[in-house]
């Protein structure tokens, strides 16, 4: 089973370290490269406007993601650093550098891939995995640098674990699924001179070019513009927030707390998706009508407004592309007096699917759209609660995870809001939640999880669950 959590979690083998991230020579031709038409997308746009809003924090605020590996067999550096400077060349999303400029804008700077060249740095052997994580968080920049990417080995009696650290600004779960098969890829054919095909890959730049095109058609009075506005004045005017007190009213910042869950075995995963199929659900809607009925237990609202990812990556190539290719789309359930959880669930199935046609409308760009007379609220760094579903079953490579001791990590950032994933595998479902690490926060999170595992865990055993008035709970 892939391993989740944040970075302060990750206990690798400790031993002799080598990185590996652009060379200086690369990137002085790289800061000689012009302002590209094409803008970043509306997510890395405030992604990089928040970094740099927040870059006096005095902690890395910016997402970084880390995935690791393990290959049973002493390392070939040469052989990696081939590996590794075809897997930039041939992902755009690593040519591409921003710049803040002096009108508050977001540009965007394109290098060519020939450029791309590493250098590798020897750190000796590190004897602690607490110096481990602290060398790889200290030498990979945030994203206003080009190489805000280190990859990196350590060698061990028999082996070496491999890891990638890359912002947020880059890569997404997918993506670091698709690295981590590619990788494994290049690297065997260059050290054991194998001939395995790598897949035909989009471009995040062409992806980019469309989402904005897409944008720039939009206007105040667009049906979807429309149609999110008018979701969110039903929403009191505002986004939606957790159920339950987190603690975050003070100044100043909150930290990430970390929380994994196990809900179930496959045979009741089985029951649940079934039950959910039956209701015109898919296990997705299935789960977001169970968000809702907590959030109405919680609260004694007889609406929930959901908010969950969408992978925006078109089908073809794109497919195997690496970026950040997700978009919040919205899903406004209802929980009527009387309903069960299938009646809930056939509802949550239909918002689904409606809620499918707004993947390519930013809620970025409504924000930008918005005027007074809407009477909506949408604050400068907007944050939601996410729910989200990963079918890890499905991700590229899992059947290797397990044998290559694969993990995926995330720094201890800022929070404050709860971002929840329901991950399925092969022989459990299990929660993991991000959220604002405070006493608050940590009692409000016990009392959220107990609730959403005795709903799901009642749909799977008796077939439906009766919601409880909001004074019971």
């Amino acid at each position: 089973m892939v391993k989740f959590g944040l970075i302060d979690e990750w206990q690798p083998r400790v031993g002799t370290v080598t990185s590996w991230t652009l060379s200086p020579e690369a990137i002085a031709a790289g800061a000689q490269a012009p302002v590209h038409p094409v803008p970043a997308s509306h997510q890395q746009e405030e992604y990089l406007k928040a970094a740099l809003r927040n870059e006096s924090a005095g902690f890395r605020f910016s997402r970084l993601c880390l995935e690791a590996f393990d290959f049973q067999t002493p390392l070939d550096r040469g052989a990696l650093e081939r590996a590794v400077t075809t897997f930039l060349r041939r992902h755009d999303t690593y040519l591409s550098w921003f710049s803040a400029e002096k009108d508050g804008s977001i540009a965007r700077h394109v290098v060519d891939p020939q450029i791309v060249e590493l250098s590798a740095t020897d750190h000796g052997t590190v004897g602690t995995a607490e110096e481990i994580r602290a060398l790889i968080s200290d030498i990979t920049p945030g994203p206003f640098h080009w190489n805000c990417f280190t990859f990196g080995t350590i060698e061990w009696d028999g082996g070496f674990t491999l890891y990638a650290a890359v912002d947020h600004l880059n890569t997404d779960g997918i993506s670091q699924a698709l690295t981590c098969v590619e990788l494994i890829t290049l690297y065997s054919n260059e050290a054991f001179g194998l001939k395995n095909p790598v897949p035909e890959i989009g471009s995040y730049l062409r992806y980019c070019e469309h989402e904005r095109s897409v944008s720039r058609d939009l206007t105040a009075q667009s049906p979807e513009v429309r149609r999110w506005i008018e979701l969110i004045r039903n929403n009191d005017g505002e986004l939606p927030h957790f159920p339950l007190p987190l603690g975050t009213e003070s100044e100043g910042y909150t930290r990430s707390g970390h929380l994994t869950e196990s809900v179930f075995d496959e045979s009741a995963a089985q029951r649940f998706e079934k039950i959910c199929k039956e209701n015109g659900a898919n296990m997705t809607a299935g789960l977001l009508a169970v968000a809702a009925i907590a959030y109405c237990e919680f609260t004694g609202a007889a609406e929930y407004l959901a908010m969950t990812p969408k992978s925006t990556r078109a089908v073809g190539p794109e497919l195997n592309s690496v970026g950040w290719f997700t978009s919040l789309i919205p899903v406004p359930i209802a929980v009527a007096p009387g309903a069960n959880f299938t009646d809930v669930a056939a509802l949550a199935g239909q918002s689904y699917k409606a809620g499918k046609d707004l993947t390519d409308v930013s809620l970025h760009r409504v924000a930008q759209l918005v005027s007074d007379d809407d009477a909506v609220d949408i604050p400068v760094g907007w944050t939601v609660p996410m729910f989200s579903y990963i079918d890890v079953r499905k991700l590229p490579g899992v059947d290797l995870f397990d044998a290559i001791n694969g993990c995926l990590y995330g720094n201890r950032g800022s929070s404050e809001e709860v971002f929840m994933w329901v991950n399925r595998f092969n022989d459990q479902t299990s929660m993991t939640f991000l959220f604002p690490d405070t006493d608050e926060g940590r009692d409000s999170l016990a009392l959220y999880t107990e609730k959403v595992k005795k709903i799901m865990r009642a749909v799977a055993d008796q077939g439906d669950y009766r919601p409880e008035p909001a004074a019971a709970n």
